[in-house]
């Protein structure tokens, strides 16, 4: 008989934890996750699962796949914990994207409806910026207030051009994104403020800005024809770090997250003071547990991802 422990909280990966022949071990030894990618596959018109085993990998790049691969790999592995654990977690969030994984895994969301709506969320966002107009960077080794002033100054250099915190992913990591010279000229001053390292990423498409406006209002037209109900865990937003229980609240943060930060620290530090003592990255990629170590340092972190992690995690927790 299955129990919530409070003091658990499962997590889920967002874009960029992706790649050819991802969960492919553990679909050898666990049916759950090629009937997972069926079913998302069916909900798609196209086969999903062949696109992540085989690839070409700019195929699985593509925004409009990667959000519904990765939202059908997290649900997967979730799947799998359940047919070998009795163990629920009561609380739960996900790294943007995986913020949708939540809401499925917690019952909030048909996970038909999600892969559904998540494609047409990565091609809302691969629409709203024309191919280099946007960037994003990761900042590393500056404090979060430092990151958010050398945005606002980078901004004030180009007429209209902006640049913002877009993830707060653990100390002394930040990514941001806007216009291309407004991050480049951010990564000049975080330099000169004494950044570690500050890099451009290879992506396509510039997230939780304010170039993303125009997706959220196109995102937020499918949110109201989509059902929610209420999680049942405690579903923890990237947006303002709080539960909701009410539908319409959750179709608001789900559109506001489009173009507001990723508060990542913020989460797992109010989880953990709050009691969780444990998380679980469910998904493929283990980028999760690696900011979740620097965050909450002294609990304890695990990532399921293949048979050895998923028997760890089975050995070590189901005691």
């Amino acid at each position: 008989m299955s129990k919530q422990t409070y003091n658990y909280a499962f997590v889920f990966p967002g874009q960029g934890s992706q790649s050819v022949g991802m969960l492919s071990a553990l679909a050898e030894s666990y049916p759950e996750v090629r009937q997972t990618f069926e079913r998302a596959s069916d909900a798609l018109g196209k086969d999903l699962w062949s696109i992540v085993s085989e690839g070409p990998e700019d195929q699985l790049s593509q925004t409009h796949n990667t959000q519904p691969a990765m939202l059908a790999a997290g649900v997967a592995v979730w799947e799998v914990w359940k047919n070998h654990s009795d163990i629920r977690p009561a609380w739960t969030a996900g790294h943007s994207l995986g913020e949708y994984t939540a809401l499925v895994c917690s019952e909030a969301i048909v996970f038909e409806d999600a892969i559904k709506l998540v494609a047409e969320r990565g091609r809302f966002m691969q629409e709203a910026v024309p191919s280099g107009v946007g960037a994003m960077a990761a900042i590393l080794g500056l404090e979060d207030h430092e990151v958010v002033h050398v945005c606002v100054d980078a901004s004030k250099g180009g007429v209209g051009e902006e640049v913002s915190a877009a993830n707060f992913n653990s100390p002394g990591q930040v990514v941001i994104a806007g216009h291309a010279a407004a991050v480049e000229r951010a990564i000049i001053a975080a330099k000169g403020a004494g950044a570690k390292r500050a890099v451009l990423l290879p992506v396509s498409v510039p997230s939780h800005c304010g170039l993303m406006r125009p997706a959220a209002e196109k995102l937020d037209a499918l949110l109201q024809n989509t059902a929610i109900e209420m999680p049942n865990m405690t579903l923890i937003h990237n947006v303002d770090i709080a539960a909701h229980t009410a539908p319409e609240v959750i179709r608001n943060v789900l559109k506001e997250q489009l173009y507001q930060p990723v508060r990542w620290s913020d989460s797992i530090r109010f989880m953990h003071d709050q009691g969780v003592t444990c998380f679980i990255e469910c998904g493929p990629g283990k980028v999760l547990i690696g900011l979740n170590k620097r965050i909450a340092k002294d609990a304890l972190h695990f990532s399921i991802c293949d048979p050895d992690s998923l028997n760890e995690a089975l050995e070590k927790l189901n005691g």
